[in-house]
């Protein structure tokens, strides 16, 4: 028997892979641990904008998981362009750490830790679905995505405003106690976007005074996509080639729910080289920064689009799913409707003529009670239940990357 055997003991025998504990042979083992949780290419955008707060801290080791979701295809582009340390969901499971984050609900009664939930949309827009229970509250807001057998789970519940935490009183009091307003990432991030705005425009290959027109469509019934069939060849005939581009971005849930051959497939009699499907797991907010005109439905994109100054079209819009308190509703008040027995030219010149800056600065406003600050006050969240003192910077938004071209071959 060798030494090392002698020190050690007997050599077992591995009767399948072996399951890495995230602090076994590590460098920094002492390191408090941090887990990730993404769901969906969705979830996992909106907490990616927080992994730059744990930057240059080596008091702080950052791992991630898949967690199990219908739409969690293509998560793995995420993880991969992260190169993050993914473990597997039984893994965490019967793992202890120091702080979870996650956008998501599914699955979080059954992690080990104390967890903060955030949202992965804006504006809590959306009605829980039918077929969820018998009575139809807001997305993200009730008992049922925060609460588990009777009992609270998340350590914190971080949300973008104000008004959310007051609807909160009423949809499930008891996480009251564990609700905090923060802000919201994407907003920040948008508003800082908005100076660079003519550097976005030249990343994606606009030509002075052309146009872009961004459609937007989440997932599901009353979605904008059950209209694009129809919308898209006519944007190509009816608007001017030398005017204007077109830009399609459709939620990553219907690339993940059909598969993203399927989609092209769906809109290829639409395809041309004015016209682009933007890839599910592209950063949608340069291009819609660029966007000169925006036409959506009662997704959050469409939402944040009263930020930047574009007049908006709605195409869509499921009233009765909606949650009618909310500043997505508020929008589809505001802004004119998409017609398809009119001509699309006349309608976007009649959207910009009627266009309001002030209606929709004091819509862009209930996105975010704490503009600016969502850093600072994530971090001090986080911070705090990690039980250690913060970095001593300023935290601040990071600017937005320059997206790729529009080349108008992703059909």
């Amino acid at each position: 028997m060798s030494s090392a055997q002698q020190q050690s003991g007997p050599v077992q025998e591995h009767s399948g892979p072996v399951q890495r504990d995230p602090g076994q042979w590590s460098t920094l083992p002492d390191c408090k641990r941090v887990l990730v949780v993404i769901h969906t290419l969705v979830y996992g955008r909106r907490l990616q904008d927080l992994l730059h707060l744990f930057r240059a801290d080596l008091r702080v080791s950052v791992v991630f998981t898949v967690a199990p979701h219908a739409f969690n295809s293509g998560v793995e582009s995420v993880l991969t362009e992260l190169a993050g340390l993914v473990l597997p969901w039984e893994q965490v499971c019967r793992t202890d750490f120091d702080l979870i984050l996650t956008a998501g609900s599914q699955g979080m009664e059954q992690l080990r830790g104390p967890l903060v939930r955030l949202p992965h949309g804006a504006g809590h827009i959306k009605l829980s679905r039918p077929q969820d229970a018998a009575t139809r509250t807001v997305g993200g807001l009730g008992r049922r995505y925060l609460t588990w057998q009777g009992r609270v789970v998340p350590r914190a519940f971080a949300v973008a405003h104000r008004e959310e935490r007051d609807a909160l009183a009423w949809l499930c009091p008891e996480a009251l106690p564990i609700t905090e307003v923060v802000g919201d990432a994407s907003y920040d991030r948008i508003a800082l976007g908005l100076g660079r705005r003519d550097a976005y425009r030249q990343a994606l290959g606009l030509r002075d005074g052309e146009r872009l027109v961004l459609v937007s469509s989440t997932w599901g019934l009353g979605s904008a996509f059950h209209r694009l069939d129809a919308l898209l060849p006519r944007l190509l005939t009816e608007l001017p080639a030398e005017r204007y581009r077109v830009a399609v971005l459709v939620h990553p849930n219907v690339h993940a729910g059909h598969g993203s051959w399927q989609v092209r497939a769906w809109l290829a009699a639409a395809g041309g080289d004015r016209l682009t499907l933007l890839p599910p797991q592209c950063d949608w907010r340069p291009a819609l920064i660029a966007a000169d005109f925006i036409i959506g439905d009662h997704g959050s994109v469409t939402l944040y689009g009263s930020m930047t100054g574009a007049p908006i079209l709605i195409a869509q819009y499921p009233f009765r799913s909606v949650n009618r308190d909310s500043p997505g509703a508020q929008l589809a008040r505001t802004a004119p409707s998409l017609s398809l027995s009119l001509r699309l030219d006349q309608q976007l010149d009649y959207a910009a003529e009627q266009y309001q800056p002030e209606s929709y600065r004091e819509i862009a406003a209930r996105i975010s009670s704490e503009p600016g600050a969502f850093d600072a006050n994530i971090r001090r969240l986080l911070y705090r239940i990690l039980e250690l003192g913060e970095p001593a910077h300023r935290p601040e938004a990071e600017p937005l990357p320059l997206p790729q071209p529009l080349t108008g071959k992703e059909f």
